[in-house]
Protein backbone atom coordinates (compact mmCIF):
# COMPACT_ATOMS: atom_id res chain seq x y z
CA UNK A 1 0.00 0.00 0.00
CA UNK A 2 1.50 3.79 -0.52
CA UNK A 3 2.54 4.95 2.57
CA UNK A 4 1.02 8.51 1.29
CA UNK A 5 -2.72 6.90 0.98
CA UNK A 6 -1.89 5.02 4.65
CA UNK A 7 -1.28 8.30 6.08
CA UNK A 8 -4.23 9.92 4.67
CA UNK A 9 -6.40 7.09 6.11
CA UNK A 10 -5.00 7.09 9.35
CA UNK A 11 -5.31 11.06 10.10
CA UNK A 12 -9.13 10.26 9.19
CA UNK A 13 -9.52 7.33 12.28
CA UNK A 14 -8.31 9.47 14.79
CA UNK A 15 -10.03 12.86 13.77
CA UNK A 16 -13.32 10.66 13.97
CA UNK A 17 -13.35 10.74 17.72
CA UNK A 18 -13.18 14.75 17.39
CA UNK A 19 -16.17 15.06 14.84
CA UNK A 20 -18.49 12.85 17.18
CA UNK A 21 -17.29 14.87 20.16
CA UNK A 22 -18.19 17.93 18.41
CA UNK A 23 -21.19 16.68 17.15
CA UNK A 24 -22.18 16.05 20.55
CA UNK A 25 -21.14 19.52 21.97
CA UNK A 26 -22.96 20.96 19.18
CA UNK A 27 -26.60 19.82 19.95
CA UNK A 28 -26.06 20.31 23.54
CA UNK A 29 -25.06 24.04 22.39
CA UNK A 30 -28.04 24.51 19.97
CA UNK A 31 -30.33 23.35 23.25
CA UNK A 32 -29.12 25.52 25.15
CA UNK A 33 -29.34 28.52 22.89
CA UNK A 34 -33.20 27.20 22.46
CA UNK A 35 -33.45 26.76 26.03
CA UNK A 36 -32.66 30.43 26.48
CA UNK A 37 -34.55 31.49 23.70
CA UNK A 38 -37.78 29.98 25.73
CA UNK A 39 -38.28 27.30 23.13
CA UNK A 40 -37.95 24.66 25.22
CA UNK A 41 -39.47 22.02 23.80
CA UNK A 42 -37.15 21.89 21.05
CA UNK A 43 -34.47 22.27 23.54
CA UNK A 44 -35.89 19.01 25.02
CA UNK A 45 -35.53 17.21 21.37
CA UNK A 46 -31.46 18.84 21.21
CA UNK A 47 -30.56 17.59 24.67
CA UNK A 48 -32.16 14.18 23.70
CA UNK A 49 -29.77 13.52 20.91
CA UNK A 50 -26.46 14.88 22.41
CA UNK A 51 -27.17 12.10 24.96
CA UNK A 52 -28.09 10.01 22.33
CA UNK A 53 -24.49 10.07 21.09
CA UNK A 54 -23.25 10.05 24.73
CA UNK A 55 -25.32 8.83 27.43
CA UNK A 56 -22.44 9.79 29.85
CA UNK A 57 -22.26 13.08 29.08
CA UNK A 58 -23.16 15.68 32.30
CA UNK A 59 -24.40 18.86 30.77
CA UNK A 60 -26.94 16.63 28.72
CA UNK A 61 -28.53 15.42 31.81
CA UNK A 62 -28.65 18.23 33.90
CA UNK A 63 -29.87 20.29 30.78
CA UNK A 64 -32.65 17.73 29.65
CA UNK A 65 -33.68 18.09 33.45
CA UNK A 66 -33.89 21.73 33.04
CA UNK A 67 -36.00 21.61 29.85
CA UNK A 68 -38.36 19.08 31.62
CA UNK A 69 -38.46 21.42 34.74
CA UNK A 70 -39.78 24.71 32.61
CA UNK A 71 -42.36 22.78 30.66
CA UNK A 72 -44.08 21.72 34.18
CA UNK A 73 -42.60 18.34 33.33
CA UNK A 74 -41.20 17.74 37.19
CA UNK A 75 -41.39 13.72 37.20
CA UNK A 76 -39.14 13.39 34.41
CA UNK A 77 -37.61 16.71 35.40
CA UNK A 78 -36.16 15.19 38.75
CA UNK A 79 -34.98 12.10 36.98
CA UNK A 80 -33.07 13.78 34.69
CA UNK A 81 -31.39 15.35 37.63
CA UNK A 82 -30.46 12.28 39.36
CA UNK A 83 -28.90 10.39 36.33
CA UNK A 84 -26.53 13.83 36.06
CA UNK A 85 -25.43 13.20 39.67
CA UNK A 86 -23.96 10.30 38.61
CA UNK A 87 -21.39 11.83 35.90
CA UNK A 88 -19.83 14.46 37.97
CA UNK A 89 -17.93 14.49 41.18
CA UNK A 90 -17.92 17.93 41.85
CA UNK A 91 -19.95 19.11 45.65
CA UNK A 92 -20.88 22.75 44.36
CA UNK A 93 -22.12 20.84 41.51
CA UNK A 94 -24.38 18.41 43.41
CA UNK A 95 -25.38 21.20 45.36
CA UNK A 96 -26.95 22.92 42.52
CA UNK A 97 -27.88 19.51 41.30
CA UNK A 98 -29.91 18.85 44.62
CA UNK A 99 -31.04 22.50 45.05
CA UNK A 100 -33.15 21.70 41.32
CA UNK A 101 -34.61 18.25 42.77
CA UNK A 102 -35.77 20.06 45.54
CA UNK A 103 -37.50 23.29 43.74
CA UNK A 104 -39.26 20.26 41.37
CA UNK A 105 -40.50 18.43 44.41
CA UNK A 106 -41.60 21.95 46.39
CA UNK A 107 -44.01 22.57 42.63
CA UNK A 108 -45.34 19.59 43.38
CA UNK A 109 -46.29 20.16 46.90
CA UNK A 110 -44.15 17.30 48.04
CA UNK A 111 -43.18 19.58 50.95
CA UNK A 112 -40.91 17.06 53.53
CA UNK A 113 -39.20 15.47 50.28
CA UNK A 114 -38.38 19.19 48.90
CA UNK A 115 -37.23 19.57 52.80
CA UNK A 116 -34.81 16.62 52.18
CA UNK A 117 -33.27 17.45 48.64
CA UNK A 118 -32.43 20.98 50.28
CA UNK A 119 -31.16 19.39 52.99
CA UNK A 120 -28.64 17.73 50.84
CA UNK A 121 -27.43 20.90 48.88
CA UNK A 122 -26.48 22.49 52.12
CA UNK A 123 -24.50 19.35 52.55
CA UNK A 124 -22.35 19.54 49.35
CA UNK A 125 -22.50 23.78 49.64
CA UNK A 126 -23.55 24.75 53.35
CA UNK A 127 -22.86 28.62 52.07
CA UNK A 128 -25.63 28.99 49.45
CA UNK A 129 -28.15 31.21 50.78
CA UNK A 130 -30.60 30.76 47.66
CA UNK A 131 -31.38 27.06 49.00
CA UNK A 132 -31.12 28.06 52.91
CA UNK A 133 -34.22 30.28 51.82
CA UNK A 134 -35.88 27.61 50.21
CA UNK A 135 -35.46 25.17 52.62
CA UNK A 136 -37.30 27.96 55.29
CA UNK A 137 -40.05 28.51 52.70
CA UNK A 138 -40.45 24.54 52.46
CA UNK A 139 -40.53 24.18 56.26
CA UNK A 140 -42.56 26.84 56.23
CA UNK A 141 -45.23 25.46 54.13
CA UNK A 142 -45.47 22.06 55.46
CA UNK A 143 -46.24 23.44 59.06
CA UNK A 144 -48.97 25.22 57.34
CA UNK A 145 -49.69 21.93 55.80
CA UNK A 146 -50.18 20.22 59.06
CA UNK A 147 -52.03 23.02 60.01
CA UNK A 148 -54.64 22.84 57.41
CA UNK A 149 -55.00 18.99 57.67
CA UNK A 150 -55.26 19.20 61.53
CA UNK A 151 -57.85 21.31 61.41
CA UNK A 152 -59.40 19.68 58.69
CA UNK A 153 -59.83 16.39 60.76
CA UNK A 154 -60.73 18.29 63.70
CA UNK A 155 -63.85 19.58 61.41
CA UNK A 156 -63.96 16.54 60.43
CA UNK A 157 -64.53 15.01 64.22
CA UNK A 158 -66.93 17.96 65.00
CA UNK A 159 -69.40 17.73 61.92
CA UNK A 160 -69.14 13.81 62.80
CA UNK A 161 -69.94 14.26 66.50
CA UNK A 162 -72.85 16.76 65.20
CA UNK A 163 -73.84 13.82 62.86
CA UNK A 164 -73.91 11.59 65.88
CA UNK A 165 -75.90 13.73 68.37
CA UNK A 166 -78.27 14.53 65.50
CA UNK A 167 -78.60 10.88 65.02
CA UNK A 168 -79.08 10.24 68.85
CA UNK A 169 -81.77 13.19 69.03
CA UNK A 170 -83.07 11.28 66.29
CA UNK A 171 -83.76 8.54 67.55
CA UNK A 172 -84.75 9.67 70.77
CA UNK A 173 -87.47 11.50 69.45
CA UNK A 174 -89.02 8.33 67.05
CA UNK A 175 -89.27 6.79 70.40
CA UNK A 176 -90.73 8.80 71.65
CA UNK A 177 -93.51 9.63 69.62
CA UNK A 178 -93.96 5.61 69.32
CA UNK A 179 -94.46 5.63 72.92
CA UNK A 180 -96.63 8.15 72.67
CA UNK A 181 -98.35 6.27 69.84
CA UNK A 182 -98.87 2.83 71.79
CA UNK A 183 -100.04 5.13 74.80
CA UNK A 184 -102.78 6.54 72.27
CA UNK A 185 -103.77 3.18 71.15
CA UNK A 186 -103.90 1.88 74.71
CA UNK A 187 -106.66 4.45 75.34
CA UNK A 188 -108.59 4.13 72.85
CA UNK A 189 -108.56 0.65 73.66
CA UNK A 190 -109.63 1.25 76.81
CA UNK A 191 -112.32 3.32 75.61
CA UNK A 192 -113.53 0.57 73.57
CA UNK A 193 -113.90 -2.14 76.39
CA UNK A 194 -115.87 -2.88 79.19
CA UNK A 195 -115.38 -3.96 83.05
CA UNK A 196 -116.81 -7.31 83.63
CA UNK A 197 -118.98 -5.49 85.83
CA UNK A 198 -120.26 -3.19 83.07
CA UNK A 199 -120.75 -6.30 81.01
CA UNK A 200 -123.05 -7.90 83.82
CA UNK A 201 -125.10 -5.38 84.21
CA UNK A 202 -125.85 -4.96 81.12
CA UNK A 203 -127.04 -8.41 80.57
CA UNK A 204 -128.68 -8.03 83.69
CA UNK A 205 -130.75 -5.16 82.28
CA UNK A 206 -131.33 -7.21 79.16
CA UNK A 207 -132.59 -10.32 81.17
CA UNK A 208 -135.04 -8.05 82.84
CA UNK A 209 -136.26 -6.12 79.67
CA UNK A 210 -136.67 -9.88 77.96
CA UNK A 211 -138.90 -10.64 80.68
CA UNK A 212 -140.51 -7.28 81.13
CA UNK A 213 -141.77 -7.96 77.35
CA UNK A 214 -142.85 -11.51 78.15
CA UNK A 215 -145.33 -10.69 80.47
CA UNK A 216 -146.80 -7.83 78.64
CA UNK A 217 -147.03 -10.54 75.87
CA UNK A 218 -148.76 -12.88 77.73
CA UNK A 219 -151.01 -10.36 79.05
CA UNK A 220 -151.81 -9.38 75.50
CA UNK A 221 -152.62 -13.27 74.76
CA UNK A 222 -154.79 -13.57 77.41
CA UNK A 223 -157.34 -10.68 76.64
CA UNK A 224 -160.61 -11.22 74.60
CA UNK A 225 -160.11 -10.53 70.96
CA UNK A 226 -163.26 -7.35 70.65
CA UNK A 227 -165.58 -8.15 67.94
CA UNK A 228 -168.13 -6.52 65.74
CA UNK A 229 -171.57 -7.04 67.38
CA UNK A 230 -174.36 -9.07 65.12
CA UNK A 231 -176.72 -7.61 63.67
Amino acid sequence: MNKGIFLLIVIAFAAAPEICAQSRRELNNDGVDLYKSKNYTDAEVKFKKSLEKDPEMFQGHFNLGDAYYKQGRFDEAIQSYKNSLQFTDDKSIHSRIYHNIGNSLLKQQKYQESIGAYKNALKNNPDDLETKYNLSYALNMMKQDQQKQNKKEQNKDKNQDKQKDQQQNQDQNNQDQEKKQNQQQQQQQQKNQISKEEAQRILEALKNNETDTQKKLRKVKGKPVATDKDW
